[in-house]
């Protein structure tokens, strides 16, 4: 029986991200992903690994409290939980990835059908974990949404190239797109570029303060701008965020621009973080008041 898309699998990362002063709060691209779908009514499996430590036992404590399935949830007995060393300059994040970590050694598991399916480039870091999600791959019937995080020195450009090739929807931020050997001087050229090349439904550039644009093969090219102006406290998980709601709306069905401008909007109010997640649920519930306010009308 095909799994309901309001179920997505999640692949990928889960740890702890350590800012300046002791801070840590979760996080993990996968992860906050997860999070931020089942904050907004979804029902997300998240594939993933932690240790067999004290931080393994407060993600598996953390997202049973906040009604999350922890049945695809591995325990590693012998690496420890990820960890990830956060500095910030002038609120944008620089990251030191401690490795091997147990989300390195995510086995393979059997889904009976994956309808809609998330992952990053980070998890292929590791031959381990990317046999894994290649396995997964093979299952998925639906869509696969991919997160292009570039972490140096943790991706191999060839082996981010040719995930993108098996995806249906990509995300990546103007550096990762140039990196990628894509020019940004011409937006609408480079996204139409990106699209031929890996045989895209849709691609989603992501541009810091200046929002993010959105073109797809059947020829839109949307754009969206922030007008949030709160005070930036972290970018840490803004991209995730925004990818967050993108999915929410090719999963409901939203109109293309409506899901990017709520996109962008979330992804400005997470940078009133200190994290890229947070357990008040009235943080999300505002979104959500404000969506249907707007669908009412």
């Amino acid at each position: 029986m095909p799994v309901p898309t309001h179920t997505p699998l999640v692949f990928g990362e889960v740890l702890f991200d350590e800012f300046p002063g002791g801070r840590r709060v979760l996080g993990g691209a996968p992860f906050n992903v997860a999070w931020n779908l089942a904050a907004f009514g979804l029902a997300p499996r998240l594939v993933s690994r932690h240790g067999n430590d004290a931080e393994g036992q407060h993600v598996r404590q953390a997202m049973s409290a906040w009604g999350m399935s922890t049945g695809l949830l591995q325990t590693d007995s012998n690496l420890p939980t990820g960890r990830v060393q956060v500095r910030l300059d002038y609120g944008e994040p620089e990251y030191e990835i401690c490795h091997p970590a147990a989300w390195d050694a995510i086995e393979p598991v059997e889904i009976n059908d994956a309808g809609f399916l998330y992952h990053g480039s980070l998890a292929l870091r590791d031959p381990t974990a990317a046999s894994a999600l290649e396995r997964l791959r093979q299952q998925a019937s639906g869509r696969v949404f991919m997160d292009v995080n570039l972490r140096l020195p943790w991706y191999q450009r060839e082996q981010v190239m040719a995930a993108m090739e098996r995806a249906n929807w990509v995300k990546l931020n103007a550096q990762e797109s140039s990196e990628l050997g894509f020019d940004q001087q011409d937006l609408p050229r480079c996204t139409a570029d990106i699209l031929q090349r890996f045989s895209l439904d849709g691609v989603i550039v992501t541009r810091g303060g200046d929002g993010a644009v959105v073109a797809t093969a059947s020829g839109d090219f949307l754009e969206a701008r922030s007008h949030n102006r709160a005070e930036l406290l972290s970018a840490v998980g803004a991209g995730d965020a925004l990818a967050s709601v993108m999915i929410l709306g090719l999963l409901r069905s939203w109109p293309l621009q409506q899901s990017l401008e709520r996109a962008v909007a979330f992804a400005a109010a997470v940078c009133t973080l200190q994290g890229a997640i947070t357990d008040d649920r009235a943080f999300y519930q505002a979104h959500i008041d404000h969506w249907s306010s707007n669908d009412a009308g």
